[in-house]
């Protein structure tokens, strides 16, 4: 018979899906016809041609049926089939079941044109098409003939032609019905063999692929005799599952309202039917194909459902009813809660259009109430199920929950963003407390601005940036810098009013504790409450700078660090990186009047053995403040905090921020110190403060106290040596300068010769000892020095300055207020020999006057 064409005038409404990442994509509504076009070499293919609704001229589809596309009919309004050449599972949702027939008629009368056909005008081999008029019988369903079946089954089942073969003598001899009986035969029997062959053949039927075999094994007179024979895994021969008692007790139907349509109902039943075969029964042997097939049932089955709840007015007015005060059963209000979020999930998976219309009904008809309801429930399920239903609609489309809190606010009633506060601060469970705290983020995002953000990020790649860390910091920059929605302004003002410091209560009464031993809840909360701190400051710049400034957040989250929680120490220092990495001016004055990096820098000693989140968090902190140079926090670090820092000073970071401090700001004091002699008072070189704290070799100590061979060969053997607190016994200076003609020729020969003299008398204030660490090797002997600085000629204009400056302040050396030793040392430094000395050798020379810590002499003494 003549496959006979859809008129063009009698086209019928439908939906195209296209199958894309094991998820149905909807590709647009149309009308649909069916008719044979000719082609450019006169030939007519049988062609499916969908015309847009909203633009006629444009095609949703045009695919031509060909025998191998395996087009089928799923339920009533379904036809689906794979193209041939690209491998895209295709679709097409018919409104009414009365199109669907009429498309199909077509289709299936050209596909069977094609199998009559097969063997005259195709290119396939003779075997084949032997092979496909063959008709195929299955041994009869008995205990006796089980080996057979399953080998029959499987040898069929290799070949496409084989498959379909048996499919259509299993659906038409109803075969999986006259094998059902014989599980509970071999289970009466005890025949373990039996049961494990059972289950082989019904794997394989239904892992053939087939809708109309699927369909028929969850019905109500097949389910359970199927996952019967599926508990009896060969695989598994010492186990046996219970998907029968499952199935029977604890999967049984629920009506919270009455559902009074029976094709709704079935389908609601065989839905969770196919979920539990496609998740549990069939988990772990599903293929590619029958995957696909069990998700589209699923996926349209609950469209069809979905469909009917939002389109009865009179099932919603009784559902949200149960929610009202005069309700007379209150115990149902659990299950309705829980009904709902069951259709919030189920509408995940649909169509944004068809899930916008279910939330904007559900809302309409007091969808808030439920929630307002469940949040406050005794019961943790009803808590989670409430929590669910406002994460599903937030996700969707945060608008919607956004305009209700405005109108709420504008009305002066409590609104739900207070509600979910207050269970913020009291939930013990923490899955809802975790849901809760990122629906306020999403409540309180400030919106526009993604053009922005993606364009930070972009550069940031552009740049070769690749770490999140800094495209998050990038992205919260230039959010700065955007202008703001009145409306979100005027919401944002009146957050920070009044809920930001109910939200925020726990972190500025921080203070009044006696103790920081959290219970789990409670540290739960301050985490989230850091964590939301944290989201806020990258969002609402203006706002939250003045609430963290105002109510010293830093100092309380400071105290954080000392709890005993590590992952609370890292949240926090996590907190203070994001701000650190903003680089705003009043952020970093605030975090260096609270001395933030001093506990850190503690946090990272007490767990640097360790190598772990918390000392890789303080390190990463550390580099960025090292990277970006942020030279106030450099200063007050190694200027308060040095002897920690010393201590992890292997560390590559820590060890990069001494260097850098020492190299600039330690570098410039000491130059002041040493430029400057007019001052009465001697001010101490920063480096000296640094160096008393470093350890003393003892070889060095030796090395000083005893005698230098030159020094004897010069004195004839005279053998004096210096005694223990550092005077000399005989009247020969320690260090024999040798004159200088230039300073003769200045008239500087009696201060010179007057120094020589005076050096013996002075010897005993002073002790020669060097400041160094331990690390650094001994300094070479005094006369090799100065040797080796004569021969030297330095052209450094500082040390020229410097040179012509103590000179010139020589002849005022009586009326200064420093102490004699110091003086006598300084000068014989500058003036005696000429030779120029850098300022880090002068603070080594004069670190032992320093360190003596004795009472300056008079002048009169010396």
């Amino acid at each position: 018979m003549m496959a006979q064409p859809v008129p063009h005038q009698d086209k019928k409404r439908v939906k195209v899906y296209e199958l894309r990442n094991n998820d149905w994509f909807d590709r647009g509504t149309g009308f649909c016809t069916a008719k044979f076009a000719t082609t450019e070499d006169g030939n007519k293919d049988p062609k499916v041609i969908v015309e847009s609704e909203d633009q006629p001229e444009r095609l949703l589809l045009e695919t031509t049926i060909q025998k191998q596309d395996g087009f089928q009919k799923q339920q009533e309004t379904l036809i689906v089939w794979q193209e041939p050449g690209s491998g895209v599972d295709m679709a097409l949702s018919f409104q009414e079941a009365e199109g669907c027939a009429m498309i199909w008629r077509f289709v299936n009368s050209v596909q069977q044109q094609f199998q009559q056909n097969a063997g005259v005008d195709d290119n396939l081999s003779d075997d084949l098409a032997i092979e496909t008029l063959a008709p195929v019988n299955l041994p009869t369903a008995e205990l006796g003939n089980l080996v057979e079946i399953e080998t029959s089954i499987r040898v069929m089942s290799a070949t496409a032609t084989g498959r379909e073969a048996v499919t259509k003598f299993i659906v038409a001899d109803d075969y999986i019905s006259k094998l059902i009986p014989l599980v509970e035969i071999a289970e009466d029997l005890e025949s373990l063999p039996d049961l494990h062959r059972l289950c082989n053949i019904m794997k394989s039927i239904l892992l053939l692929n087939d809708t109309s075999i699927i369909e028929h094994a969850v019905s109500d007179e097949c389910l359970l005799g199927v996952v019967g024979a599926l508990e009896y895994d060969p695989d598994f021969p010492s186990h046996k599952a219970n998907h029968r008692h499952w199935l029977s007790n604890q999967g049984h139907y629920k009506e919270v309202v009455p559902i009074n349509d029976d094709i709704v109902r079935r389908k609601i039943h065989q839905t969770y039917r196919l979920q539990y075969l496609k998740d549990v029964v069939l988990a772990r042997i599903l293929d590619d194909p029958t995957f696909s097939v069990l998700s589209s049932l699923i996926f349209f089955n609950q469209v069809e459902i979905v469909q009917h709840l939002q389109t009865n007015p009179t099932f919603l007015m009784n559902l949200f009813g149960i929610f009202s005060a005069h309700y007379p059963d209150t115990r149902k209000r659990k299950e309705a809660v829980l009904f709902i979020q069951q259709c919030c999930a189920i509408a995940k998976t649909i169509q944004a259009p068809a899930r916008q219309s279910l939330y904007i009904n559900f809302l309409n008809h007091g969808l808030l109430r439920v929630i307002y309801y469940g949040l406050r429930h005794v019961d943790v399920a009803v808590r989670v199920g409430a929590t669910d239903i406002l994460i599903s609609i937030i996700d969707h489309d945060p608008t919607l929950i956004r305009q209700t809190i405005f109108r709420q606010m504008h009305e002066g009633t409590s609104s739900l963003l207070d509600s979910l506060i207050d269970l913020l601060l009291v939930e013990v469970d923490l899955g809802v407390k975790t849901q809760i705290s990122d629906a306020l983020r999403v409540i309180l995002d400030q919106g526009g601005g993604p053009a922005a953000v993606n364009e930070a990020a972009a550069n940031n790649n552009a740049n070769g940036g690749g770490n999140k860390q800094q495209a998050a910091e990038l992205a919260a920059r230039a959010r700065m810098q955007l202008p703001i929605d009145p409306q979100h302004e005027h919401f944002l003002t009146r957050f920070y009013e009044s809920s930001a410091l109910k939200l925020f209560r726990p972190l500025i009464e921080l203070d009044t504790r006696s103790h920081l031993d959290f219970t789990v809840q409670e540290a739960a909360m301050f985490s989230c409450l850091v964590e939301v701190l944290g989201f806020f400051i990258r969002q609402h710049h203006r706002f939250s700078r003045y609430f963290f400034i105002m109510h010293n957040l830093a100092a309380r989250i400071v105290q954080l660090l000392k709890c005993r929680d590590k992952y609370l120490q890292l949240v926090s220092i996590r907190f203070f990186r994001l701000i650190v990495g903003l680089q705003e001016e009043l952020y970093v004055k605030n975090l260096i009047e609270n001395d933030v990096l001093g506990p850190i820098l503690e946090v990272l000693v007490e767990t640097v053995p360790r190598d772990n989140l918390v000392s890789a968090a303080c390190t990463e902190l550390f580099d960025f403040v090292k990277k970006e140079y942020l030279r106030d926090m450099v200063k007050q670090l190694v200027a308060d905090h040095r002897e920690n820092l010393l201590l992890v000073s292997h560390i590559p970071p820590c060890q990069d921020l001494i260097t850098r401090y020492d190299q600039t700001e330690g570098y410039t004091t000491n130059m002041d110190y040493f430029a400057d002699t007019d001052d009465d008072v001697t001010r101490r070189p920063p480096n000296v403060r640094m160096m008393e704290h470093l350890p003393i070799d003892l070889r060095e100590e030796e090395y000083w106290d005893a005698s230098d061979p030159e020094d004897e060969g010069e004195d004839h053997g005279s053998g004096d040596r210096l005694s223990e607190n550092g005077g000399s016994s005989s009247g020969k200076p320690l260090v024999d300068y040798a004159s200088d003609e230039e300073d003769g020729e200045d008239g500087l020969d009696n201060d010179t010769d007057d120094q020589s003299k005076d050096d013996g008398d002075d010897n005993a204030d002073f002790s020669p000892r060097s400041n160094l660490s331990a690390n650094v090797p001994p300094p070479e002997r005094l006369s090799e020095k100065r040797r080796r600085e004569e021969d030297e000629e330095d052209d450094d204009e500082l040390g020229k300055l410097m040179h012509s400056k103590r000179r010139n302040s020589s002849s005022t050396e009586s009326n200064s207020s420093i102490t004699p030793g110091l003086t006598r040392r300084r000068k014989s430094s500058f003036t005696n020999g000429g030779s120029n000395v850098t300022p880090r050798k002068i603070a080594i020379s004069l670190s032992p006057a320093l360190r003596s810590g004795g009472p300056s002499r008079s002048d009169d003494d010396s």
